[in-house]
């Protein structure tokens, strides 16, 4: 890895933590029929309550973490690979994963909240789980990364259903990283991703409750 690269990877992993993220798309929106962007999302707020506020950007700091750790999953993967290809499709999901850093960023902060105090934490741990997931082979790395979006792609079904029904701004969000959860498990299976033993998946999926119910509050 040359020193560019090296100084992108720090600069990418500092803007993850800190919440100083670019996006290369705008913000989904759900806007109310009849009115502009800006006062149907002023409409939107208005409509919700202060317990509907709380849990939304409850539910969206968890979202901001999954970035976070995304973010250190993918730059692991990239740097544990020696094929081109993987670091390129590796490299590629981090720039849409980079989308959904920002955008739950911008919508905590709508919500007058903040992302997790331990993004750090979450931060290091994802770096070294990736970092090990790419060792044991890119097969290996592929199903690692297929079965995370997967997983992800559960839990955000599951924020759909408990995300207020008025908070269109915070759904908007999430139907939209939903559906590019669902397309990056689709390449990386169709990259020859291996099958994620069972013991390796359920861990994974304790490890993500933790995760999740810390992070709501934390």
């Amino acid at each position: 890895m040359t020193l560019d690269e090296v100084i992108s990877e720090f600069d990418r992993g500092l803007r993850s933590m800190t919440g100083v993220s670019r996006m290369s798309r705008p913000i989904p929106e759900s806007t109310i029929p009849g009115a502009d962007a800006q006062s149907s999302l002023m409409a939107q707020e208005s409509e919700l309550t202060d317990k509907e506020r709380a849990h939304s950007a409850g539910l969206m700091r968890v979202n901001h973490v999954g970035e976070v750790c995304a973010q250190a999953l993918y730059q692991a993967q990239k740097l544990a690979t020696n094929s081109p290809e993987l670091k390129a499709s590796f490299e590629q999901a981090a720039r849409e994963e980079e989308d959904h850093l920002a955008w739950t960023s911008t919508r905590l902060k709508d919500l007058e909240s903040r992302p997790s105090l331990l993004n750090p934490v979450w931060y290091a741990g994802a770096l070294a789980i990736g970092f090990v997931a790419g060792r044991f082979g890119d097969r290996a790395s592929l199903g690692f990364m297929a079965e995370t979006e997967r997983q992800v792609e559960q839990h955000l079904d599951g924020h759909m259903k408990t995300l207020p029904a008025n908070d269109h701004a915070s759904r908007a969000i999430v139907e939209q990283m939903r559906q590019d959860e669902s397309a990056h498990a689709a390449a990386a299976i169709g990259a020859g991703a291996s099958e994620v033993p069972f013991p390796v998946r359920a861990l994974m999926r304790v490890a993500s409750k933790v995760m999740t119910r810390t992070a709501y509050y934390l």
